[in-house]
């Protein structure tokens, strides 16, 4: 992967907006909702290798 040269007059910085209280509050929603949905399915583990 290479070095990515800034041209003149141009900033790569990039500053994402703050989040708001009720945006917070959706994604902890979310969150807490997805993990108790996939919590009751339970894990696939896959088979281990059996060795000969």
């Amino acid at each position: 992967m290479g070095h990515i040269k800034e041209p003149k007059g141009v900033d790569f910085v990039i500053q994402s907006t703050p989040l708001t209280d009720k945006d917070r509050k959706e994604i902890s929603d979310f969150i807490a909702d997805y993990k108790a949905k996939n919590d009751k399915k339970g894990r696939i583990h896959p088979k281990s290798k059996q060795l000969s």
